[in-house]
Formats: structure tokens, C-alpha cells, sequence
């Protein structure tokens, strides 16, 4: 087998990844294939950590709309992460994967509090680690803290899992002739607008100069391949 390019990696989930058909609620089948493509990596002896968001359950947008409290509706997101966290550890375990959650917000009958060095020492340890409730602060993304806790533990990429094999100039569901692109730069990204991660979450990666590939997680081959460090997805890197 191929040498591995990367021995750490971040995977970014978003929740509509659980909801299965109907994008909503918790699909246990889905829960299931994400966590066999979890524990194939991890089984070749990759860290595997991840963060996954909460849009199957809760969409902060619907209660803005109606007058929410912007902090009130992120930390309702916060707590829909940490059920979905608890469903993709379910099925993990059910696999045979030592798994954690840990959550930015203390509730420690469910879960770990987050502190970076225990979450260091559970990969090194080999547990795949699930990060729960964002950053623990309302007006952030999930999207931001993957790139802020693929920081703090030293991963070396970023993998933004979708249900499309790359980024592309327009949305390829809808223009058979939009273009994908193999490589982009943190610049490309902000300058194009492309819906790759928000703003703060690039400009967190590029700073730090973390790696972003994002591709088609329901691929078999595709997640494989890109920690083999062959061509495949969209890579975003400084250039």
C-alpha cells in the first residue's frame, strides 16, 4: 500500500451528512456509512478527528427570520452538534472504534469537556475524537471550528466532506458546463465567493497554513486516495 501523505486528519461534516434522503433528522443507515469510511482510514493508522455540524436539525437561519436572538439560535446549533456527535460515536463504537466526544460546552454527563491536550493524547491513544458545539461561542461556524481545532491539534488537512467530487465555479447539479478546479488558493476562494468554508474559516486555514480538500465523501475511493496524496477533490492551499 502507498505511503501515506497524511497521518492526521480533520474531517468537516455538515449535518445535513446524517439526514439521510430527506436531509433532516438522523438517518442511522447514514450514520453508519460515514462511520465505516471513518474506521477504514482509521484503520490504516490515520488520527482521525472530526467536526460535524447541525443543519439536519436546527437551521438558525428559520428563527432569525422570525425575530431570534442571533446567540439564542447558535447555541440551539451548539447543542444539535452535540446530539449529532453522539450519533455518529454510536455508530463507531457499534464498529468497533474507540471513540470521544468533546464538547465546547460543558455537559459532562455526555460528553468530555473540550481541553486541547487530552484531545491530543485520545488520537495519539488511537480514539477518533468528535468535536462538539462548535467553538462554544455564538457567530461562529462549524465551519470555523474545524479550521480552529484542525489548529490546535496539529492535523495536517482539513477534509471538507461533501456529496460532489470537488469545488467548482457554479453549481454543477444545475450548469453541465461549470468548471471543477483541481487546486484553488485561500485568495481564489475569498476573491471568488466559491462556498468552499465561510470567510473566517479560510482565512483561519490560511493563516496557519492549513490545507483544505474538499470532495465527495460517498465516493469510495476518494477519501483513500486524497491521504495517499493522489489527485483528487479540490485542494486549497497557499499556492
Amino acid at each position: 500500500m502507498a505511503e501515506l501523505k497524511y497521518k492526521r486528519i480533520l474531517l468537516k461534516l455538515s449535518g445535513e451528512a446524517l439526514g439521510g434522503s430527506m436531509g433532516f433528522g438522523i438517518d442511522v443507515d447514514e450514520a453508519e456509512a460515514i462511520a465505516s469510511r471513518i474506521k477504514e482510514v482509521h484503520e490504516m493508522g490515520v488520527d482521525v478527528a472530526v467536526v460535524i455540524g447541525a443543519g439536519n436539525l436546527w437551521r438558525g437561519k428559520q428563527g432569525l427570520e422570525r425575530g431570534m436572538d442571533r446567540s439564542t439560535a447558535d447555541y440551539m446549533g451548539m447543542l444539535a452538534t452535540v446530539m449529532n456527535a453522539m450519533a455518529l460515536m454510536d455508530a463507531l463504537e457499534r464498529m468497533g472504534v474507540f471513540t470521544r466526544v468533546m464538547s465546547a460546552i460543558e455537559m459532562r454527563a455526555i460528553a468530555e469537556p473540550y481541553i486541547r491536550r487530552r484531545a491530543v493524547r485520545h488520537l495519539e491513544k488511537g480514539r477518533v475524537v468528535i468535536f462538539g458545539a462548535g467553538t462554544g461561542n455564538p457567530f461562529f461556524s462549524t465551519d470555523t471550528a474545524a479550521a480552529l481545532r484542525a489548529t490546535e491539534i496539529d492535523a495536517q488537512v482539513v477534509i471538507k466532506a461533501t456529496k460532489v467530487d470537488g469545488v467548482y465555479d457554479a453549481d454543477p447539479k444545475k450548469n453541465p458546463d461549470a468548471k471543477k478546479f483541481d487546486r484553488l488558493t485561500y485568495f481564489d476562494v475569498l476573491n471568488r465567493r466559491l462556498e468552499v468554508m465561510d470567510s473566517t474559516a479560510i482565512t483561519l486555514c490560511m493563516e496557519n497554513n492549513m490545507p483544505i480538500m474538499v470532495l465527495n465523501l460517498w465516493d469510495s475511493n476518494a477519501l483513500l486516495a486524497a491521504l495517499r496524496g493522489e489527485s483528487v477533490g479540490t485542494l486549497v492551499t497557499e499556492g
